[in-house]
């Protein structure tokens, strides 16, 4: 059973994503003709839009451009936490329809530097491996008999009762459980994401993930990220008493990049 580790790949983005935001801009303030609003834009006059949205706070022209993301070397558990942000769509790898054979499955840093502790929870995963196949094959068996004795053809008996298995043993499977979705949200949703889950305070898989898609999107659109981050990038930390307490740290880390 292998143990796996997030990994991050932008695999679209809206076509010249920052031009396109910009003419969003443009079009709040300007007479020109809705058709004609990319005319004359620049890259320099795109920046200077962008540059004068973030200064007075404009957020709706930035939603016009998004970026999807595929995702895989995660846990359930990050699941949870990531589909949260609702502004956003997700398609995730199904239990129900896929069966999970030698499941990979996430270490936390924590348990992976204790050698005890990293043996207890190697053997907790190979545990539940075996149970979920044991449950798997009981409940095959009890399916599938069922459906050829109301008179189902064998094989069609059993693709269908393999199916309701798996759905039904997947209860015993762990956060753990590694999972691969593709995610695509606004650029305005990745900044607010960025700002919640770049923070130090953050889970540390789901931080893990959100710096990768950062770097990804200031690649792809660099003056429409160059800000973005955690909210101690640009402001006092607005965790009061939950501050980490290594703003400099952080603004090092993501201001230089």
């Amino acid at each position: 059973m292998p143990e796996t580790a997030p990994k991050v790949s932008l695999i679209s983005c809206t076509d010249q994503p920052e031009r396109l935001v910009a003419a969003a801009a443009r079009i709040c303030y300007s007479a020109a003709e809705a058709e004609r609003i990319l005319e004359g834009l620049t890259e320099e006059k795109a920046a200077d839009l962008l540059d004068m949205l973030g200064e007075i706070g404009h957020e709706s022209p930035v939603e016009h451009a998004s970026f999807t993301f595929a995702i895989q070397g995660v846990s359930r558990s990050l699941l949870a936490q990531i589909t949260r942000h609702r502004i956003a769509s997700f398609s995730v790898q199904s239990q129900r329809y896929v069966r999970e054979r030698d499941f990979e499955y996430v270490m936390p840093p924590e348990i992976a530097g204790d050698p005890e502790a990293e043996d207890l929870f190697r053997q907790a995963m190979e545990r539940d491996q075996q149970t979920y196949d044991r449950l798997t094959e009981i409940l095959t068996a009890k399916r599938r008999a069922a459906l050829e004795a109301a008179g189902t053809p064998a094989e069609e008996a059993r693709r269908a009762a393999r199916k309701q298995a798996i759905e039904d043993a997947r209860f015993v499977l762990p956060n753990a459980c590694a999972t691969q979705m593709i995610v695509t949200m606004n650029a305005r949703s990745l900044r607010n994401f960025f700002r919640l889950r770049c923070c130090n305070r953050a889970q540390w898989e789901i931080r893990q993930v959100a710096r990768q898609m950062l770097l990804q999107c200031r690649q792809a659109a660099p003056h429409l990220f160059a800000k973005a981050g955690p909210a101690c990038l640009s402001g006092p930390c607005p965790e009061g008493k939950m501050s980490c307490g290594r703003a400099d740290q952080v603004r090092a880390l993501y201001g230089a990049e």
